[in-house]
């Protein structure tokens, strides 16, 4: 039995249409409920699929014994809205011509959209096809729907290649970097501001932290012929206590985006190295993922594309896919440069043309 007041959603209209019938479902991250109910009702209404569901995430697979199986992975949840008055990135959506604004448009309700228009017209797929839509991706790792599948229903998610329907426009983009953090914290000695030379001032301590990082050259590294662009920064510094107080402690918070040709422990090794003599905690990683072009599917949608392949300098959950064994790209509608922003929007045609490109490589 559907829940009450559950949005129905048609499966078969304009694509372009039915992801801002998706957009208008607010779903900002942890309040995905709505948006997976309605999915699961469109979803189990198609009786070519097997439909599980858990917590907010949904699973639906055709069974129809090919010889391969493919991913075609989406999440369900947005940042939260904007609060800039005037703001076309919020809820409900808004067309301008064929430009569709709002919250989603790009991340990734056009890619969520595009599987659920398959999932209901492609009822005998050259490849059998399991459509993954997950909550809690646009927050911390640990409450990642994708990872709670893993976890609970390994055995559905076993597959040959797999696809992540976020923004590339259009573009097929292999891999994805990894992702590290560290705090380097640098100690002095607390004294009167008035009379600093009786204490030891410790974010004074820590320009040389701050020297090494900017002149730093980041390299470009060539994975599997795709090349993945490092970057390592400070990106946030904070210490002191008062105006008129000399610091005794400083912490200066670093990431590094690194290639998918290094382990998080690699990585690890490499800032450490850089940043020798210093106090240094890791606070967070995720593993890169290589770019999956090498699979036996991926050249068959490559040409279906039509499209030369680039990286993916930011993560992504191919990674994810990447670390169960399934060698993973992303592809969907929509410019990546405008995720979460207050101008968020998609063109109806880059929706629709990511429809038709898979559809070619599927049926």
């Amino acid at each position: 039995m559907s829940p009450a007041g559950t949005v129905v959603l048609d499966l078969t209209q304009d694509v372009a249409f039915l992801t801002a019938a998706l957009m208008d479902i607010e779903s900002v991250s942890a309040n995905e409920r709505a948006i997976a109910d309605a999915v699961e009702v469109a979803l189990r209404a198609l009786p070519h699929l097997e439909v599980t569901r858990n917590g907010d995430s949904i699973v639906a697979r055709t069974s129809l014994g090919r010889d391969e199986r493919v991913i075609l992975a989406g999440h369900l949840d947005t940042v939260p809205l904007p609060t800039t008055p005037g703001s076309r990135g919020t809820v409900p959506s808004s067309w301008d011509g064929e430009v569709l604004y709002g919250r989603g448009a790009t991340d990734m309700k056009g890619g969520v959209a595009v599987q659920l228009a398959l999932a209901a017209t492609l009822t005998e797929p050259t490849k059998d096809v399991t459509f993954i839509f997950y909550d809690h991706e646009e927050v911390a790792a640990v409450k990642s729907g994708l990872g709670r599948l893993v976890r609970e229903n390994r055995e559905l998610l076993d597959a040959d290649f797999g696809i992540l329907l976020e923004p590339t426009n259009g573009t097929v983009e292999g891999g994805c970097n990894g992702t590290i953090r560290f705090e380097a914290t640098t100690r002095g000695k607390a004294a009167h501001s008035a009379r600093a030379w009786m204490g030891e001032n410790a974010i004074h301590a820590a320009a040389p932290i701050l020297a090494r990082l900017a002149s730093y050259e980041p390299a470009t590294i060539n994975v599997d012929g795709l090349d993945y662009r490092e970057s390592l920064n400070a990106v946030k510094v904070h210490g002191g206590t008062a105006g008129n107080v000399i610091p005794d402690l400083c912490v200066v918070e670093i990431n590094y985006r690194f290639a998918p040709d290094k382990t998080p422990d690699q990585a690890e090794a490499h800032v450490r190295e850089l940043l020798e003599g210093f106090e240094m905690v890791r606070t967070d990683f995720s593993a890169g993922a290589r770019p999956g072009l090498n699979a036996p599917a991926a050249a068959s949608f490559v040409a279906a594309v039509g499209r030369e392949p680039l990286p993916k300098y930011g993560w992504t959950d191919v990674a994810r896919l990447s670390e169960m064994g399934i060698p993973a790209v992303n592809f969907g509608p929509g410019d990546a440069l405008l995720a979460h922003s207050d101008n968020e929007h998609v063109h109806a045609d880059a929706i629709r043309e990511c429809l038709a490109a898979l559809r070619r490589w599927l049926a």
